[in-house]
């Protein structure tokens, strides 16, 4: 299973807290530890995942892609944002950036088998955990702009960076990546720019709800802009974690 360490930013001093997406109850405790040290939190990150690996479940049952990649993170992003929302102020949002893939362009959520129990493709499934994270971003960010909350919301596409992350792909992959991976990957300093670049600018200052490649803002698929969509996901969602659905409280109100 993926695992990673949460590192926050502390002045004059760097720790880091362990975090397994892959677990409900690791998100669960890691908070807990977290908030505990009562700092601030800027920027969230949600960058774990894993591609393209055989059919598997997480330790709550989760088909691997959407329940790390995915589910993770959203119960992790929900857990924290109390904590965002009194670290950010007017004039200095609180950010959440999550990391997508263009992958999520020939995504299909198939909100009747998320898990795809019935005809599993390690592809498939990969590209829905990523077009999952869209939709979640977005009604994410329409929920903190209704709040009037002072954090935003958007997605970061890293584009095609040269990390293990391919270990799982058809071996001519592999091997075409091992030859010319100097060419046309990016480097993973490269591939992080856009995510700090999302981090930091002042040009996004209270603007959420972006979908940013190269440091510039493009269109993701068209059907990550379905409403309707954002809100059946999210509902699902909350329930497969345990958390409260927010959604008709925050826009009846």
């Amino acid at each position: 299973m993926q695992s990673f360490s949460f590192l926050p930013v502390i002045p004059c001093s760097v720790e880091f807290l362990y975090c397994d997406l892959a677990s409900l109850q690791s998100i669960r405790q890691f908070v807990q530890k977290f908030k505990k040290k009562k700092i601030p939190l800027h920027v969230l990150v949600n960058n774990a995942g894993v591609m393209m690996v055989p059919q598997r479940k997480t330790r709550d049952g989760f088909e691997e892609h959407f329940g790390l990649n995915y589910l993770g993170h959203f119960l992790l992003t929900n857990l924290l944002l109390d904590t965002m929302k009194e670290s950010g102020s007017p004039g200095c949002s609180a950010r959440v950036l999550t990391v997508s893939s263009a992958t999520h362009y020939i995504g299909e959520l198939n909100m009747d088998d998320l898990q795809g129990s019935h005809c599993y493709s390690p592809h498939g499934a990969y590209a829905q955990s990523k077009l999952a994270l869209v939709l979640f971003t977005y009604h994410m960010q329409r929920l903190l702009a209704a709040q009037g909350s002072p954090v935003t919301a958007n997605v970061v596409d890293p584009g095609v960076v040269n990390t293990d992350l391919y270990k799982h792909v058809f071996w001519g992959t592999r091997l075409i990546k091992k030859l010319f991976g100097w060419w046309f990957f990016k480097t993973p300093d490269e591939g992080a720019w856009t995510s700090v670049y999302a981090a930091v600018t002042p040009d996004l200052e209270g603007i959420g709800g972006r979908y940013l490649y190269n440091e510039k803002e493009t269109k993701s698929l068209k059907i990550t802009y379905d409403l309707d969509l954002q809100r059946e996901l999210w509902a699902r969602s909350c329930q497969m974690t345990g958390i409260t659905d927010m959604t008709q409280d925050t826009f009846s109100g």
